[in-house]
């Protein structure tokens, strides 16, 4: 089918232009540079060794310093064990099979440790992520070869256009058990449209508006009336905890496959690792498996010039070994199948979907969230298990990253919520009342996104941070001779981002004088501008009252709010050219992610004369002054 085909095209320019990147980033790389770039663990030492599935050595591992620096190390991610006194040489391969804290669990395709791992300096590198790839690109030849008689098939039909989707008549799900009567009427009706989808309901969930809230709702009431399993994914970890634990909390039996982001006793409760530990017939298995190991090492034991007795005992004792992991894996699996049998809602990531823990299941329901930064090739490994689909995230809000340009704007950027919002408009319900900001700052949003029906709930649409504060303010630097600086692929400002400390500073010292005894509300500070986001934390570096507030503070990306929410949120634009130009910033939705992270107070630093160019911009700056929002950088720049 052309449209899969074309799909996998786009895969293979961003597979081929992500596998250059991170050779650029490693090939050249020292273990320091890999391990700050969060590519590599070193120094490592080995806690425990077993034997794993298919007669594998599986090392525990544990970082014993830098402990502090985020990696990149996930479950079902591909590592390389390697000794810093031949890199090259001393060096094997394997996946990673448990990550949590400063331990980590590889299974190393080798059935005995080499002689280098003696010698100490061990570490482990992050391998690039051929796994995920080959899962996508295998999902896309499966769906174009699905036979639209099968439910499966139907699914797909209705997913690219070809047919509509199908609804049962109103009313039949309307006393449908377990439904929760402090949803509001939007996520009711969102509840009841995924209750009455025969394929494909569609959740879109505007910031602040509980979309978590309606799923874990709606899935509680399909296990109710279907009796599950339900399949639950998310493209991030991150997204799939929340999801993971607030069901939990409903009294679901999860289930999650793959390791946490965040370790917490709770979160790892739900693992299918700590379900399969605490199981009963695990004691049999832990005996087993030192008998297997004690005759590995009395094998081991010969040495390598031996005559026929000998090695007719070591083969022995060697069969012996697997026999006993044989049964091994038949009662894991035992376990497996009787904790998959309770489950009613199974959670992971969109590639975990197909962990060979869960492959061969299907599901009537599968609901992936946060589907608006959802890479479009991963969300068919789950979407070919399930005869009905439910998709949740806002496209009004950041697509996924994708690293290709080429691959971007042929397509790949576009999610499949994106399409079917589009496809089958009769699928979509609107969550319509948000829980987070004040209506001034929800309002532009509201009418250049969402049609002017996002709606403000009443214990927010007027909370401030003092009665007399304004919530929103756009600070024009128009004339101020704040120049924009680009340096090489970055776009920075100095004088605006000293400009944005000394606003902030003054409205820390109007916070003080209000509540001389309060904290600073939870704040960000973001720029669309990772070379400017490093001079905002250089300049907060000398401004000795805000570095009072310590972690009440944050400096980054807009980017990496998307998803979160402050009290204050200050938002430095950056741009500021005689030409006009705004560069990425013309992607309208990283503008309303900024903006929407705000609860109670929104100030935004920006050049009227570069950013009003553009339509959206110059809205927001006429919607800034009919609100009474606007202010001349002018009135500060001098006091």
């Amino acid at each position: 089918m052309d449209y899969f085909k074309n799909l996998a095209d786009l895969l293979k320019i961003e597979q081929e232009d992500d596998r250059q990147a991170y050779r650029e980033l490693t090939e050249r790389s020292s273990v320091n540079d890999r391990r700050a770039a969060g590519l590599c663990w070193y120094p490592v030492v080995i806690k425990d060794t077993e034997i794993g599935r298919g007669d594998y050595l599986t090392l525990e591992l544990e970082r014993t310093n830098h402990q502090d620096i985020l990696h990149q190390f996930r479950f079902g991610a591909e590592a390389a064990l390697f000794s810093q006194h031949d890199p090259a040489g001393h060096r094997v391969e394997g996946t990673v099979s448990f990550q949590g804290g400063d331990r980590m669990k590889i299974a190393l395709r080798i059935d005995e440790l080499p002689d280098w791992v003696r010698d100490g300096k061990l570490g482990i590198d992050l391998l690039f992520d051929d796994n995920s790839y080959t899962e996508m690109f295998t999902a896309l030849r499966l769906a174009s070869t699905v036979d639209e008689k099968n439910p499966e098939g139907r699914l797909t039909k209705i997913l690219l256009g070809e047919k509509p989707p199908t609804f049962q008549p109103p009313g039949q799900w309307m006393e449908q058990p377990g439904k929760d009567h402090r949803l509001n009427k939007s996520q009711r009706a969102a509840v009841e449209k995924i209750l009455s989808a025969g394929e494909l309901a569609i959740v879109h969930g505007p910031p602040g508006t509980g979309k978590t809230t309606t799923l874990v709702q709606a899935i509680k009431a399909l296990v109710s009336r279907e009796g599950g399993p339900v399949l639950a994914v998310a493209p991030s970890n991150t997204a799939v905890d929340l999801l993971s634990e607030k069901l939990s909390d409903e009294g679901l039996q999860v289930l999650r496959v793959g390791n946490p982001a965040r370790v917490s006793e709770r979160l790892m409760s739900l693992t299918l690792d700590s379900r399969m530990a605490e199981h009963a017939a695990m004691k049999e298995i832990k005996k087993m498996k030192k008998q297997a190991a004690a005759y590995r090492d009395m094998a081991h034991k010969y040495k390598r010039s031996f005559g026929r007795a000998e090695r007719e005992q070591r083969k022995a004792l060697f069969d012996e070994a697997r026999n006993i992991m044989k049964e091994v894996e038949r009662t894991e699996q035992y376990i497996l199948d009787d904790l998959l049998a309770k489950a009613q809602v199974i959670t992971a990531t969109l590639v975990g979907s197909n962990h060979y823990t869960v492959r061969n299941l299907s599901y009537h329901t599968v609901v992936i969230d946060e589907a608006g930064q959802a890479l479009e090739p991963a969300c068919w490994i789950p979407i070919l298990k399930a005869q009905k689909l439910v998709l949740a995230g806002d496209h009004c809000q950041l697509p996924p990253t994708i690293k290709s340009e080429e691959a971007a704007r042929k397509g790949l950027a576009v999610t499949l919520l994106e399409k079917c919002v589009a496809l089958h408009p009769e699928a979509v319900v609107l969550l319509e009342e948000q829980y987070r900001m004040h209506e001034t700052i929800m309002g532009y949003s509201s009418a250049v996104f969402y049609e002017q029906r996002l709606k403000a709930h009443t214990s927010v649409a007027d909370h401030r941070l003092f009665p007399t504060d304004r919530p929103m303010l756009f600070v024009d630097t128009a004339g101020c001779g704040f120049e924009e600086k680009t340096d090489g692929v970055s776009t920075s400002n100095p004088e605006e981002a000293a400009f944005l400390f000394k606003h902030l500073t003054q409205f820390t010292h109007e916070l003080r004088a209000q509540d001389p005894a309060g904290d600073l509300p939870r704040t960000a500070v973001i720029s669309p501008y990772r070379q400017q986001v490093e001079l905002l934390k250089e300049q907060l570096l000398h401004s000795p009252l805000l570095q009072l507030y310590g972690d009440k503070l944050s400096v980054n990306t807009i980017d990496s709010f998307q998803g979160q929410e402050r009290d204050i949120v200050y938002i430095g634009m950056t741009r500021s050219n005689p030409e006009s130009k705004i560069g990425f910033l013309s992607d309208i939705r990283r503008m309303n992610v900024a903006m929407t992270r705000a609860r109670k107070k929104l100030v935004i630093v920006g050049d009227s004369a570069t950013l009003s160019q553009s339509p959206f911009y110059a809205g927001l700056i006429r919607y800034a002054e009919e609100q009474g929002a606007y202010q001349s950088a002018w009135e500060l720049v001098d006091s």
